[in-house]
């Protein structure tokens, strides 16, 4: 399949179809295009054009590595009103999203100790690790919905972070349409994970900013060097994961029925207006708010932890949300004077300056895409240029891993992450428990970036350093 792309323009190449008029888009620089050898990645693009309604280009961003049906940095576009939706192109931890939390501290004021103080007081608020369930039993048995009807709100309204918070949170922290009768019953019995970060690669991390491309916007967006900032990362856990899991079940044993046959289980799928299609977006709506709430509440935990270590007042911290963006989700957008609903699984939105769906806070700048690489290496906040419509206003949403969990649990030894890991602290009662998340299991994060940059695509505004890291055990993804 790689020897098949043919690069078009600067970083990007296509596969065409021999089946049908649809194309496959890979953005690559030259040197990840040398070290690709996932050709199932490819294999799991091609297979996703044939589904049914599928608008050109199907597109694999550059942190695209093998995934259950569509490849992880897959994104998915299908005729709203005659295609199709696929639980498996959305992902199994619906809305896996990233939120970044400004501050009025700098770097040259925490020491390591202080650091080391305040993810301990962070983890003692914030369950780490797969299954696990939060102290508090209103966030192990919350309100569901509360939570589908109102989104993060819901909370907020229970003392857990600010009002203006809603502002700085992709669809406000609510995407309507969720309904609680479409969630299969074994998911509503994996609801009791409200506040935690879970295993794979979730994290909390406090870092600082290191770079700076662009000042002026950056000023804009309240971001300044050597800034401190805390960067949450994780999903819907095993309620996302349960909704995904059955109603590709569903969809693969209706296919036959909805007429909508699919090349794997993976990419089954359900014309959209189809009653699994309709039922599964409704679920996908729940998760993706429980997903919300759920890095709102860790919001609110994080402003407690530094508060208590520091002895400083919230309003003089400072702890305001920059953004919070979602990937692994499926939303109605229109292109060209088209509905569609795109897909994006291990792709996050960068909707450029001026675009309708923009916050009013993002009207004139662009509305910043967070893109984490891993715990040991840095992270980018970028925004897309007008060009980046091309690709149904998508962007990676990370590194993208080049080694298996199995590999890199096999090559890698403590002492190597410890020494990969540089001066970053971490509080993990097991480092051995973290060689899967080992730096060089990771593609390198600046080629990454710049792939898209220099395809025209994006352009950075900030890149951001860890200085700490909070990460929970498991091989949740």
């Amino acid at each position: 399949m790689k020897e098949r792309l043919r690069e078009v323009s600067k970083n990007c190449y296509v596969l065409s179809s021999d089946k049908n008029q649809v194309d496959i888009h890979v953005y690559l620089s030259k040197k990840l295009l040398e070290d690709f050898t996932e050709d199932e990645a490819i294999k799991q693009l091609y297979n996703a054009s044939m589904l049914h309604g599928v608008v050109s280009p199907v597109i694999g961003m550059p942190d695209i590595h093998t995934g259950y049906g569509l490849p992880i940095g897959g994104v998915l576009a299908t005729d709203y009103e005659k295609g199709v939706v696929s639980a498996g192109a959305v992902g199994m931890d619906i809305n896996c999203g990233v939120r970044l939390i400004t501050t009025r501290v700098f770097s040259e004021e925490i020491n390591k100790d202080l650091l080391s103080k305040i993810l301990q007081a962070i983890s003692k608020r914030v369950p780490q690790g797969v299954g696990k369930s939060s102290m508090l039993k209103e966030l192990r048995k919350p309100n569901l919905e509360g939570i589908a009807y109102e989104g993060t709100e819901y909370y907020i309204k229970k003392g857990f972070g600010r009002h203006e918070d809603l502002n700085r949170i992709e669809d406000y922290g609510c995407i309507k349409g969720a309904s609680v009768s479409a969630i299969p019953k074994s998911a509503m019995e994996r609801t009791d994970q409200l506040g935690t970060i879970g295993g794979g690669n979730h994290f909390i991390e406090v870092g600082r900013i290191s770079q700076i491309f662009n000042e002026e916007i950056a000023s804009k967006l309240g971001l300044y060097k050597n800034q401190i900032y805390i960067m949450i990362h994780t999903g819907s856990r095993g309620f996302g994961h349960q909704i995904c899991t059955d109603y590709s079940q569903i969809m693969w044993n209706n296919s036959h029925k909805n007429q909508t046959p699919a090349p794997q289980k993976g990419l089954a799928c359900a014309p959209i207006f189809s009653e699994d299609g309709q039922n599964y977006l409704k679920a996908m709506a729940c998760a993706a708010n429980y997903a919300f709430t759920n890095r709102q509440i860790i919001t609110h935990f994080v402003r407690e932890a530094f508060v208590e270590v520091l002895k400083q007042s919230e309003s003089k911290l400072g702890l305001d949300i920059l953004y919070d963006v979602a990937h692994n989700i499926a939303k109605r957008e229109k292109y060209d004077g088209k509905w569609l609903l795109v897909h994006r699984k291990g792709a996050t939105r960068a909707l450029p300056a001026k675009h309708e769906d923009n916050p009013n806070c993002f009207k004139t700048t662009g509305q910043p895409a967070i893109i984490p690489g891993s715990m040991g290496t840095g992270s980018y906040v970028v925004l897309g240029t007008d060009r980046i419509k091309s690709t149904f206003c998508s962007v990676n949403h990370g590194a993208g891993r080049i080694m298996s969990r199995k590999q890199a649990r096999s090559e890698f030894t403590r002492e190597d992450l410890i020494k990969q890991m540089g001066n970053v602290v971490t509080i993990a009662k097991n480092m051995k428990s973290l060689l899967d998340e080992a730096p060089l299991a990771y593609k390198d994060i600046d080629e990454v970036i710049f792939t898209l940059v220099e395809a025209g695509l994006t352009r950075p505004i900030v890149k951001l350093t860890p200085m700490g890291v909070l990460k929970g055990e498991g091989d949740e993804a």
